[in-house]
């Protein structure tokens, strides 16, 4: 331990240099703003091995180049570090780091779906430094000021420092070694995936996937969104006829409401007609559990005590799709194991990849569009309650599909936090069918992405391909900013209607990320490959094409030599 521990300006206030020590590798080091706030420090969820962070170590010989300043002032701590003349900022987008929904958002907005307090900083030589503020608070990164960063978060909060080294490309790589890096994907995943809000029917989506066929178009997987659901209930299926009734316990009358379907009648079979074509199905979940007597998921979470509850203890109620909905304490055990277990019955289905959306929570009817700061979570809510929400849904999920061994699983999030790409694949949410979201999907998905395939060892190289990228290919793969290597934007634009030249377009970008999925409203005009035209189509054909050689054929091969070394 080194350094000043500030000085006591007042019983509400302190400020000085924060104390610091290395720890993880050479080049890493943990600040804080005294003993007692380090002591006091919530365990890091970003970090794969929490106690990587607690742990000092002495391998190196280096102090850091760049030690930040604190103020500690009623209940905030402030953050400053100060950089010199030439620096450059890159990696956030975001004012506050709170997770929250934000369809149709802009450069103006201040919090987005995922929290991220990292920050890369490149500096004149050409060297970085990267710097994490390691908290699940609500976290604002002030950049306004030239050359100085600064951190504002409520309670005792370490801040991590990797670097400076040579290169951003040396600081994504021991950021890796911290926070981890993605899951290994299955292959079709990095193939093109075509979704609506929704193919609302068995019949709609084997259309959609034999139109797909006869025009020799590139295609993955077929996405259901919520409305395969019986009334946006999880775990059920759209149905005709009233449901067998099982057991009936009190007030509780219990329904499997997937005795009876309609406009999926038979997931099972659908899947497998799917399959047989060469098609993977992706099934949509929400966390918002309907409050319904007898609605078996209700039933079953009520019983075992697992929702989030308000400030006076009792279950938290907010309004989503089904109406007034409950939500899983995903920091509990008991809560994950019961939703695990929900999930291995829902696969059983055929079902080959979750899709974790509205995982903010997004609650409707709600001034801050999800559930209030002082809502209890039962298992460790000094970790930062409804900011976590995501990163446990999502552990809880590909936990769950990894008991199937035959295949590996697939999770795509909308929400998440620093450390979730061990988890869940990564989108940019509802974006509009407008040139400003094509752009901003560009550099979105650059500050999401991390060095994707030099991801072990200082001394793997694996980008020595004898093929001709571009700069932009290289870029994508190379140099994103924030962990996140599987990520990529909804392709044409969620809300509204794309022409066709700016569809054509999007798929040319959005083909080249290893998210790649085409995914439209359901008041918009259809947005499939052909539904443009003839050029368009042959453009779109073009570039899926390429992306087959480019990501299936080479950097695939290179990531599962990655997975094998390690």
């Amino acid at each position: 331990m080194a350094g000043s521990e500030g000085t006591a300006v007042t019983g509400d206030m302190r400020s000085g240099n924060m104390i610091f020590e290395p720890i993880l590798e050479d080049g890493v080091f943990r600040f804080d703003c005294s003993t007692n706030d380090r002591n006091a420090a919530f365990p890091s969820v970003s970090f794969v091995n929490p106690v990587d962070r607690e742990t000092p170590t002495f391998n190196g010989h280096r102090v850091p180049s760049y030690i930040p300043t604190f103020e500690c002032v009623l209940g905030q701590q402030i953050v400053n570090i100060e950089f010199p003349h030439g620096t450059s900022f890159y990696g956030t987008g975001e004012v506050f780091t709170w997770n929250t929904i934000a369809w149709g958002y802009g450069p103006g907005t201040t919090s987005l779906y995922q929290s991220h307090p990292w920050v890369l900083a490149v500096l004149r030589n050409g060297g970085a430094i990267g710097v994490l503020a390691d908290t699940t608070r609500r976290c604002e990164i002030d950049l306004r000021k030239e050359l100085n960063m600064k951190f504002i978060a409520q309670t005792s909060y370490p801040i991590i420092t990797f670097g400076p080294f040579s290169s951003p490309t040396d600081v994504l790589i021991s950021l890796s070694h911290a926070i981890g890096t993605v899951f290994m994907p299955p292959k079709w995943s990095l193939g093109y995936h075509q979704c609506r809000w929704s193919y609302a029917s068995d019949a709609r989506v084997r259309e959609i996937a034999r139109t797909f066929r006869e025009k020799n178009i590139p295609c993955d997987v077929i996405w259901m969104d919520i409305d395969y659901m019986d009334g946006f209930c999880c775990f059920t299926f759209d149905r005709a006829s009233p449901p067998s009734l099982l057991v009936t316990m009190d007030e509780f009358t219990v329904y499997y409401l997937h005795s009876f379907m309609e406009q999926f009648p038979d997931p099972k079979c659908l899947v497998d007609d799917l399959h047989q074509n060469g098609f993977k199905a992706i099934w949509m979940l929400d966390p918002g559990i309907k409050l319904e007597k007898g609605y078996f998921v209700y039933y079953s979470g009520s019983e075992k005590d697992i929702w989030v509850q308000t400030a006076d203890g009792k279950p938290f109620v907010g309004e989503v799709w089904p109406g007034p909905c409950v939500f899983p304490d995903f920091t509990q055990s008991k809560a994950r194991s019961w939703w695990a277990n929900l999930v291995r019955d829902f696969a059983c289905n055929g079902v080959d990849g979750i899709w974790n959306d509205m995982n903010e929570p997004n609650v409707f009817q709600s001034v801050t569009k999800t559930m209030p700061e002082n809502n209890i979570h039962r298992g460790d809510d000094e970790l930062g309650g409804c900011q976590i929400h995501s990163h446990y849904h999502n552990r809880t999920m590909l936990q769950s599909l990894n008991c199937f061994n035959d295949r590996r699983p697939f999770v795509l999030t909308r929400a998440g936090f620093v450390g979730s790409q061990r988890y869940a694949v990564t989108w940019t949410g509802d974006n509009l069918s407008t040139w400003e979201h094509l752009h901003l999907s560009i550099s979105m998905v650059l500050q999401l992405m991390s060095f994707l395939l030099v991801m072990v060892s200082n001394n793997l190289v694996c980008w020595r391909f004898s093929i001709n990228l571009s700069f932009f290919q290289m870029a994508l793969l190379h140099f994103g900013l924030s962990g996140q290597p599987f990520s990529g934007p909804d392709i044409g634009g969620f809300g509204g209607n794309a022409t066709p030249k700016l569809f054509r377009r999007w798929m040319g970008v959005g083909s080249l990320f290893p998210f790649c999925r085409g995914h439209f409203e359901d008041d918009t005009n259809d947005h499939e490959p052909w539904s443009f035209g003839e050029e368009c189509e042959e453009v779109c054909h073009l570039a899926l094409k390429r992306k087959l050689f480019i990501m299936l054929k080479v950097c695939f091969s290179y990531i599962s030599l990655i997975y094998l070394y390690k």
